[in-house]
């Protein structure tokens, strides 16, 4: 009779332990998609995109580590627990880490969009003192174009940073800028062959 009672109660006590390490943390990995959500709602795939790639990566390996538990008898999934509140914390690291560059990249936008706008008003001083000629009235026509892209790209720019998407400004800037400094060169330089003092 005791040994029954022992063998139920082992038998109750082996269940229980097998049900409770038998669970899918579901809790852990609905907090864990939720803070990559909320990570990926900061942009943090524009602003810090090997951070975020590195986030989900690790979701992955996590997820088919609790795949590849389902299909066994004894399920263990204590390290998924463990992971999944790492990839939380991660996550919340990749979303800060997003609200920050995303404010430097602002400040980097403010900065470009003045300084691109110095050079296009100098480029326009410049192009009427520039050499014409026969050489030089097909190379100021495409100079002229240039510059005429640049602008568009520059108010382009300022429009993307007024709606917020400051990585698509910065690298239409960095593209405008670009072209500007290098038709500011050749300008400065083309006036100096003539002898005109820029």
């Amino acid at each position: 009779m005791k040994n029954r009672i022992l063998t139920g109660m082992a038998v109750i006590v082996m269940t229980a332990l097998l049900a409770g390490c038998g669970k899918v943390p579901q809790a852990q990995v609905d907090e864990a998609n939720a803070a990559i959500e909320a990570a990926q709602t900061a942009q943090a795939d524009v602003y810090v995109p090997a951070d975020f790639a590195a986030l989900q990566d690790s979701m992955r390996a996590v997820n088919a580590y609790i795949e590849g538990q389902k299909s066994k008898l004894f399920k263990k999934y204590g390290p998924a627990k463990e992971n999944l509140t790492k990839v939380v914390a991660l996550a919340k690291t990749v979303q800060e880490s997003a609200v920050a560059r995303k404010e430097e990249v602002k400040k980097e936008v403010e900065t470009l969009i003045e300084s691109l706008k110095g050079v296009i008003e100098e480029n326009s001083k410049l192009f009427p003192r520039a050499p014409r000629g026969k050489e030089g009235a097909p190379v100021l026509e495409q100079m002229k174009t240039e510059m005429e892209t640049v602008s568009a790209a520059s108010a382009e720019a300022q429009n993307l940073y007024v709606d917020g998407k400051y990585m698509d400004a910065l690298n239409k800037l960095k593209a405008a800028k670009e072209t500007a400094d290098k038709i500011n060169n050749d300008l400065k330089e083309a006036i100096k062959k003539v002898g005109g003092r820029i």
